[in-house]
């Protein structure tokens, strides 16, 4: 489990193909005297285990699912990537709850200045629509960001100075694709919906589905959440 907060980028100093497989060696410019072979760190957003360090490297081995799944695999010797050590019990959670699994890319579109800061608007695939909402949150290549403004395709984030030095967000341009991780908690709320949306929407609207008649006292607070609510957020 991770935050979003990147701790430092690294180079990639060594890749090995492996039938369509690969280990990558990375050189991360934090040291890595107290880590532990297994344990995970994000590579653009990416869980990914150590398999074996030293205080300046260590190697990593993604699978075909994950090379399918993210841009791992056009990454090459050189590349500047985001790291982040995995989230220990009593860190600040300064960011997100981001999981290091990707769920689809997402392609810069245009980079605008806005003060000191840069909005980036993005392009994703609509599918993921429902799990993309303005001042959500969203990890792109790792890093957590807030949606500013979101359609069914596209979206947009507000880069701040120290976010643009601190990771490889200082190369993206339009066309640079970049591994998209949906905010968790949204993921399991539309699961619910799509898995047993009658039952649900019993308990959290009165008088649907067979759930409760509306409160007869005008001082009972009335819900909100509606049929036509959910249908236009995407839940439905």
């Amino acid at each position: 489990m991770f935050t979003g907060l990147i701790q430092a980028t690294g180079r990639i100093t060594r890749k090995e193909d492996r039938g369509g497989e690969c280990r990558f060696t990375i050189a991360p410019e934090f040291s890595l005297a107290d880590c532990v072979d297994g344990e995970s760190i994000a590579v653009n957003g990416t869980c990914l285990s150590v398999e074996r360090h030293s205080d300046a490297f260590f190697s990593a081995y993604a699978s075909g699912e994950t090379l399918s799944r993210t841009t791992l695999g056009s990454l090459t010797v050189g590349t500047v990537v985001n790291l982040e050590r995995a989230l220990r019990l009593g860190d600040r959670l300064g960011g997100h709850i981001v999981a290091g699994h990707v769920d689809c890319l997402a392609t810069v579109e245009s980079l605008s200045p806005a003060g000191q800061s840069v909005v980036c608007r993005f392009s994703y695939p609509r599918e993921y629509a429902s799990e993309v909402i303005p001042k959500g949150s969203v990890a792109l290549d790792g890093i957590s960001l807030t949606v500013n403004e979101c359609a069914d395709t596209w979206f947009t984030v507000n880069i701040i100075p120290d976010t643009q030095t601190r990771t490889s967000m200082r190369y993206w341009r339009p066309g640079h694709s970049v591994n998209m991780e949906t905010d968790v908690l949204g993921k399991y709320v539309r699961r619910c919906l799509a898995h047993d949306p009658q039952n649900i929407l019993a308990a959290m609207l009165p008088g649907e589905a067979g759930g409760p008649a509306p409160a007869s006292s005008t001082n009972e607070h009335t819900s909100s959440i509606t049929r036509e609510f959910l249908l236009e957020k995407g839940f439905l």
